[in-house]
């Protein structure tokens, strides 16, 4: 394993011997991280590995066991939020940290609200103005400054964050998961705001389980397994394969399954389906026993055709048919009893409740199973919930485990074993391997291998292509509200889907 010694002077964060244990587990045992000022350094691991405790640590969220941590040489005894603050590092999480009721420029400019000159009072009109300009100026992008935090998209709420860190002009800026909600479009302008904050001096901490995006980006990356650092490695002498290795001591060739699903008759058609001013005339099929990827760009309608399906948005014309049935969703409930299943992007707010049980989150979609006259049969359930746990292979104590307890990885488990103990024939994946380690993602992929095996369906809507292109048959892509190119997985490229997704084909977009 390569260092940095300290007699260079050049380290911004310095890291030594970090021990920290939750209840005698041993989180981290004696973990390094050193990074050089001025420089993009990856860090990356399966979920488990020590990631997130070793940041809470920096972030003074978490106090370690023993650690010798210092910042431009200069011994931290004790780093607390304030102090990491003062020390000008400053964090953008996988999880967005912003008020739902606050708008736009309220949620950016929170704490250093600008005011009406000679009066207390903020001065709203000049938020506005500046959350126009930085968003235009940082991402190229024209957001609704003046709505709600809760009503933005995912994406949305994650550039904003990113706005808001950067405002505070930051020594040292940690990126945790970034482009998770991000379509590869905004990536590159995340991509290359980096780039310039770097050459600019501030010192970047790159944390993603997209190790494409750690070799492009990257000079340096620390991989950690179990809780220790197994290497540091400068990126240009190493690759993603050698990174994947290191994270889980195996090779990852056989990342995606081969599709081995004999396909049957139609399952869904939708014919000229719209939602006003989201999507228009979208017509498709999907076979029982297949994959349908489906990507497009942010507002390309992708998303809420998902939301449509699912009955969480109502069509304004059009019709989806579902066997042999013309049907309506006006409601999940709608969807759910016709057998369709929704495993949500943002799975912490809209696909499992951190703060109840394995059990209770597994059983959720299918009580109705375990009542026994009116009353619940818990055994029954547990038995259940224990079968799901050992086919997923979920990682936790127990069924009885919180939650919040488990990592990102094998809490999207249980949002999907939420659906299997249903009878469920169409599932409906948006983003299902976002936050989620390579090893996890490997296993998701299986599954989706095992239920369309089965007879099952599964939509997939991904922003990771090379994702599409391993797990679909199909991809369909959607630009501007329609489908403008359905491709056949086994004959197409990345290359050839952003180009569909963004309009480049067809002159319209230009992106880089």
């Amino acid at each position: 394993m390569s260092d940095i010694t300290e007699a260079t002077g050049r380290h911004t964060l310095r890291m030594k011997n970090v021990v920290k244990a939750f209840g005698g587990a041993l989180a981290l045992d004696r973990a390094n991280l050193t990074v050089e000022r001025g420089t993009i350094h990856g860090l990356v691991g399966q979920n488990g590995a020590g990631k997130s405790t070793l940041i809470k640590i920096l972030a003074g969220l978490h106090h370690a066991d023993s650690a010798e941590i210092s910042i431009d040489g200069v011994i931290e005894p004790r780093l607390t939020p304030s102090r990491a603050e003062t020390l000008g590092i400053h964090f953008i999480y996988q999880d967005r940290l912003l008020p739902p009721s606050f708008t736009v420029g309220e949620a950016l400019f929170l704490g250093h609200e600008p005011v009406v000159a000679g009066s207390p009072l903020l001065n709203r009109a000049k938020m506005r103005e500046e959350a126009t300009r930085l968003l235009k100026s940082y991402f190229d992008l024209e957001l609704p400054v003046g709505a709600l935090i809760c009503e933005l998209t995912t994406a949305e709420k994650q550039i904003i964050q990113i706005t808001r860190a950067l405002l505070r002009k930051p020594r040292i800026l940690v990126f945790d998961e970034p482009t998770a909600a991000l379509v590869r479009r905004e990536a590159e302008f995340l991509f290359r705001l980096i780039r310039r904050l770097a050459q600019e001096g501030v010192t970047i901490l790159y944390i993603s389980h997209y190790l494409k995006e750690i070799e492009e980006i990257c000079d340096r990356v620390t991989i950690l397994r179990n809780g220790r650092d197994v290497a540091t490695l400068d990126l240009a002498e190493t690759n993603a394969d050698e990174i994947s290795r290191l994270m889980i001591a195996r090779e990852t060739e056989n990342l995606y399954p081969a599709r081995i699903a004999k396909l049957g008759e139609p399952l869904l058609t939708l014919r000229g389906l719209s939602v006003s001013g989201k999507f228009h005339a979208v017509s498709a099929t999907v076979r029982r026993g297949e994959v349908l990827g489906l990507t497009g760009l942010l507002g390309s309608g992708a998303k809420d055709l998902m939301r449509v399906l699912f009955g969480l948005e109502k069509a304004t014309s059009g019709d989806v048919v579902l066997g042999q049935r013309t049907l309506s969703f006006n409601t999940p409930r709608e969807a759910a009893r016709a057998r369709l299943a929704l495993v949500p992007e943002d799975r912490r707010r809209h696909g499992i409740a951190l703060d109840m049980s394995v059990r209770e989150n597994t059983t959720l979609a299918s009580l109705g199973r375990f009542l026994r006259f009116g009353l619940l049969d818990t055994q029954a359930e547990l038995e259940s919930t224990n079968a799901l746990i050992d086919r997923l292979q979920i990682k936790t104590k127990g069924a009885g485990s919180l939650l919040r307890s488990l990592s990102g990885g094998n809490q999207q488990k249980v949002a999907l074993a939420k659906w299997l103990g249903r009878d469920t024939q169409l599932y409906l994946l948006d983003e299902p391997t976002v936050g989620v380690d390579i090893g996890a993602k490997a296993e998701i992929y299986g599954l989706i291998g095992d239920l369309t095996a089965r007879g099952a369906s599964v939509i997939i809507l991904s922003s990771d292509l090379d994702e599409l292109i391993g797990v679909s048959d199909r991809v369909l892509v959607m630009f501007r509200g329609r489908i403008t190119r359905e491709l056949v997985s086994s004959n197409t490229t990345t290359d050839e889907i952003l180009a569909e997704a963004t309009g480049a084909r067809e002159g319209l977009t230009h992106v880089g």
